[in-house]
C-alpha cells in the first residue's frame, strides 16, 4: 500500500523543534533528533526555505522560523514539501477493463469523493498552527 510521503511529518518536526528549541538548530542537531540523514533534512529544509517558512544561515548558524509560530499552519507545511504529486491526493489504478460495469465508471464514481475526502483533510490542516502543536512538546 502507498503512503503520503514521511516528508511531511518530518517537515512538521523540523518546524517544531525550531520553534521549541532555545540552541542553534544545525543540520546535525534536527538530524539526530529527527533520526535520520542530514542529507534529508537538508532537503526537507530547502523546501521550507523555499516556501518562506524557515531562514537558513550557512555554516554552524541553524535555522530560524521566518513567520511567529501561530502563522504557520500545518497546511503550510503540507503544501511546502509537495506530500502529493499533480495536486491528487488518490490515485486511480492504470487502465481497468473498460468491458466491466465496474472497470469502466470506477473512475467517474470514486473522483467527487476523493477530492471531498482531500478537501476536508485539507480544511483541518489549516485549522492546526504550529504555536498549537509546539505547545505539546514543552
Amino acid at each position: 500500500m502507498k503512503q503520503i510521503s514521511s516528508r511531511f511529518s518530518i517537515a512538521v518536526h523540523i518546524l517544531s523543534l525550531i520553534a521549541v528549541s532555545s540552541k542553534d538548530c544545525t543540520g546535525d542537531y534536527i538530524a539526530g533528533s529527527v533520526n535520520t540523514n542530514p542529507v534529508i533534512i537538508r532537503r526537507i529544509m530547502g523546501m521550507l526555505k523555499k516556501a518562506g517558512l524557515v531562514d537558513i544561515r550557512p555554516g554552524v548558524g541553524g535555522a530560524s522560523l521566518l513567520k511567529d509560530r501561530d502563522q504557520i499552519t500545518l497546511l503550510d507545511v503540507y503544501r511546502a514539501v509537495e506530500v502529493i504529486e499533480d495536486g491528487q491526493l488518490f490515485n486511480f489504478h492504470d487502465e481497468p477493463n473498460p468491458e466491466c460495469p465496474v472497470g469502466r465508471n470506477i473512475e467517474a464514481a470514486l473522483r467527487a469523493e476523493m477530492k471531498e475526502a482531500q478537501s476536508a483533510m485539507e480544511q483541518r490542516l489549516a485549522q492546526v498552527n504550529l504555536s498549537q502543536l509546539a505547545a505539546q512538546f514543552v
